[in-house]
């Protein structure tokens, strides 16, 4: 009941944060300062610190292509034009619009194909508006949550109070409000790719649900 091409897309995306933790990972695990303890201490130090910078480098532009990989399938999934793709340099408010692109796909057990295209022009636009409202202010309260989960757990495994780990967030207001901000982006993404998913598993499972129901109704006692 899902497109391949549409899990691909999911599959693509999914790998954008596991990508992002592999290069911090690497990057933290290399210390330059290290070439203190060989020969050549300044060429050494400068080959380790290249290194270290290209492995961010490196999950950034890996980062870049499964982001385009995700656009790409979600368009084949929808049998649109590739040159849509442009669309992809918008981030997320461009693929909010791949969304919103005719499905030309016939798949007969599509209901949310089938939902959309029932709408008139007016339904639709209004349609759209409430999914972004709806989308919006979800991912804006699954970044609350988290953080305030996150706050919870670090005041825990430390030792001190919540109010020392606030105010030390805080301190470092900038990095922390840019961390979040990705993470809303990644999230309204999210959010759009796994909705067409869930309408149509929930509508297959009722029409599955509705036989078994009309039967208990008919059954005599």
């Amino acid at each position: 009941m899902i497109k391949k091409y549409y899990i691909l897309a999911v599959i693509s995306f999914f790998l954008i944060p596991a990508v992002s933790l592999w290069g911090g990972m690497i990057f933290n695990s290399i210390n330059p300062e290290i070439a203190v303890h060989t020969n050549n201490y300044v060429r050494n130090y400068r080959l380790l610190d290249l290194a270290r910078n290209a492995s961010l480098l490196a999950a950034f532009f890996v980062i870049i292509g499964l982001w385009i990989l995700t656009c790409f399938f979600l368009l084949k999934s929808k049998q649109q034009s590739y040159r849509w793709l442009f669309l992809a340099l918008l981030g997320p408010f461009g693929f909010i619009i791949l969304t919103i692109l005719r499905d030309n796909a016939e798949e007969h057990w599509d209901l949310y194909r089938q939902f959309v295209r029932r709408m008139n022009v007016y339904l639709r636009v209004a349609y759209e508006l409430c999914t972004v409202f709806i989308v919006w202010n979800l991912a804006d309260q699954l970044v609350v949550l988290k953080r305030n989960l996150m706050i919870k757990y670090e005041a825990a495994a430390r030792g001190v109070s919540i109010t020392q780990i606030i105010n030390e967030q805080n301190a470092s207001g900038g990095m922390w409000a840019f961390s979040e901000g990705l993470e809303f982006l990644y999230l309204v993404v999210l959010l759009y790719l796994l909705w067409p998913i869930c309408f149509n598993l929930t509508g297959h499972l009722l029409k599955l649900l509705r036989p078994v129901r009309r039967k208990d109704m008919t059954r005599p006692d």
